[in-house]
């Protein structure tokens, strides 16, 4: 069965947004008047609690701070997110608009699917691509449109339902092991790039890692039985070329 569509998480994966979440998390933290400082090694640590409005409950739990209202906290950090979210914050992930660009080229559909904000996924390619190449995805789904996130499946589920694929059908592009289990849930092959926050995940059972998508020989782990071996040569060129 070949390849029909390809599946893509957005903080870390198709960018190393993650910093820029964190200086907005302790920018919405220090405007509210809440003593918090997140540094990156307590960050990474609180990445392994998917959401950010999930990540400052936990930290309130277990911090046992008093009258924090994270719903509109996390309001404010993402409204201070996407105002730092200008051309130039950030780049696109090695490889990644390179793909993007040859998968549209290829005919294949891609989707989002993302624990993050809408806005977030719209600020980000606005800063990139250009707000337009929203368009270039038949499916995205984030945050929103969930009620459990990963590793719960549930967002995958619902990009695999308006895609209309089979789970073999599809492939699916993620940075960390909460997006890697919730993707195993679905049977999508999975391809790995960590990111700066997630080098020290647990990847057991990921059909490919890699350093970055621009980098096809800089394999870090291979799997010989994965799902291509009977891709056709046009999609195997897509996705390995060099």
């Amino acid at each position: 069965m070949s390849v029909r569509a390809l599946i893509f998480d957005v903080d870390g994966t198709l960018a190393e947004t993650e910093e820029l979440h964190r200086i907005a998390f302790n920018r919405a933290f220090a405007e509210a008047g809440i003593p918090w400082k997140w540094d990156r090694e307590l960050y990474a640590e609180l990445l392994k609690v998917t959401g950010g409005r999930e990540r400052i409950e936990a930290y309130t739990r277990r911090t046992g701070a008093q009258e924090i209202d994270a719903p509109a906290l996390h309001r404010r950090k993402t409204e201070l997110y996407n105002e730092m979210m200008v051309p130039g914050a950030v780049e696109l992930r090695p490889g990644i608009e390179d793909l993007l660009r040859r998968a549209r080229d290829a005919g294949l559909d891609m989707a989002i699917a993302t624990t993050t904000r809408r806005s977030n996924v719209v600020g980000l390619m606005r800063a990139t691509l250009g707000e337009a190449a929203l368009g270039w995805f038949r499916a995205i789904r984030t945050g929103e449109d969930t009620s459990r996130k990963k590793p719960d499946p549930e967002v995958f589920q619902l990009v695999l339902s308006d895609l209309g694929h089979g789970p073999d059908e599809c492939l699916i592009f993620e940075d960390s092991e909460n997006g890697l289990r919730a993707a195993q849930a679905v049977k999508v092959p999975v391809v790995i790039t960590p990111s700066i926050y997630t080098g020290e995940d647990d990847f057991s059972g990921a059909d490919y890692i890699f350093k970055n998508l621009d980098e096809p020989f800089s394999i870090l782990k291979f799997v010989p039985e994965f799902v291509f071996h009977d891709v056709s040569p046009d999609v195997r060129d897509l996705l390995f070329h060099g």
